[in-house]
């Protein structure tokens, strides 16, 4: 299944019915008098978070998402039919921006989560709803208003508790694939992993969802490579891994080269608990490993785990100092949600919280 992140789509809602022009003509009723029903309401344009899906490649070829309009009113006073709504199911994780694909709507992080991104128009009123004693014969009635229409992006950002970093080469996929069930592709040039990947991760009967992303080379924020952008799918993880292979022959320098990287994508990546690691350390011998752990260490200013995803070597360790920062992490999300008001838990404007597989691989308004 291709992976595909960014979607632009053009939606419309429904349109309201047109009220009815009508007047009572029966056998035996002294008095007829006006009997046009109210015109259906038109369908709305909801999106939903749903389990399941970690790609937005179902909106690659249909773009275009319009709601059913409302029925017209009828005689006897018959109220037309409502239209039929329709629902974009996106993956956990989905951001919904403005047709400038700067200006954030709505931002959909919990499966069940539900939001109406353009609102029906309202049937209009048939001439029975202006009877009056003065008016006792009204022969107008109200057109329905329109629907909403708009460009929106859809943009995802895959929700992981951890978020693999590196230079290319660095180790990054082999490790994903060495302690989860995922099978990215693995091989020795730059830039093997063109998208991200997921796995689920186990240590200790504790599971979290691991992220790897492409590589990153000096100048990315600048476009060199293939950019920044999947910079993006670690943005929501509790924790970094960041590995430095030990083939690099200045360790140091290719460490602060990605940090650099992460700080100028400005997206709070740089601010984030980070673990560090040698990694491919089976390639070594014991001296030059030595001197390349404090090289690392120096330029890191923190201890340094030693990796080895060939003989396994500290993997069970980083995994459990990846645990260790996310059950942390989890726990003070926990505290602050039972501190914060009940009300204000639950305020978000628009939105209906009705209610983990992840793929290895890859009220009305009056017319």
């Amino acid at each position: 299944m291709k992976f595909l992140d960014e979607a632009k789509i053009y939606i419309r809602s429904g349109d309201g019915g047109a009220g009815a022009v009508s007047f009572r003509r029966e056998k035996y009723i002294e008095f007829g008098g006006p009997d046009g029903g109210d015109g259906g309401r038109g369908g709305d344009v909801w999106v939903e978070a749903v389990n399941g899906l970690n790609t937005l490649i179902d909106y690659r070829f249909q773009q275009h998402f319009k709601a059913k309009i409302g029925m017209h009113g009828m005689g006897k006073n018959r109220t037309g039919a409502n239209g039929d709504d329709i629902t974009l199911k996106v993956p956990v994780g989905t951001q919904i921006f403005d047709e400038d694909n700067e200006t954030l709507i709505i931002d959909l992080t919990e499966e069940g989560q539900r939001f109406r991104i353009a609102k029906g128009g309202n049937g209009g009123f048939g001439n029975a709803h202006f009877k009056s004693s003065t008016n006792q014969a009204p022969n107008w009635a109200n057109p329905g208003l329109e629907g909403e229409e708009k460009t929106v992006w859809l943009r995802l950002k895959l929700i992981a508790d951890a978020g693999l970093v590196g230079l290319p080469n660095a180790g990054k996929s082999t490790f994903l694939a060495a302690v989860t069930r995922a099978r990215p592709k693995i091989a020795n040039y730059p830039f093997t992993t063109l998208h991200p990947n997921l796995g689920v991760a186990t240590v200790d009967e504790r599971e979290f969802i691991l992220a790897d992303i492409p590589g990153l080379i000096e100048g990315a924020h600048e476009g060199v490579g293939i950019g920044d952008r999947f910079l993006g799918h670690v943005e929501r993880t509790r924790v970094l891994l960041h590995l430095v292979s030990a083939q690099e022959e200045h360790v140091g320098k290719a460490y602060k080269t990605v940090k650099h990287e992460l700080e100028a994508y400005d997206g709070g990546l740089e601010d984030k608990p980070e673990i560090v690691a040698l990694s491919q350390i089976d390639v070594l011998d014991p001296d030059s490993l030595k001197k390349k752990a404090k090289e690392l260490q120096k330029a890191c200013g923190k201890p340094v785990l030693m990796l080895s995803a060939i003989t396994g070597t500290g993997m069970r360790e980083a995994l459990r100092a990846l645990r260790d920062v996310i059950v942390e992490a989890r726990d003070d999300d926990a505290m602050v949600l039972e501190e914060r008001p009940k009300k204000q838990r639950h305020k978000q404007a628009g939105v209906e919280d009705q209610g983990e597989d992840f793929a290895d691989e890859d009220g009305e308004e009056e017319a």
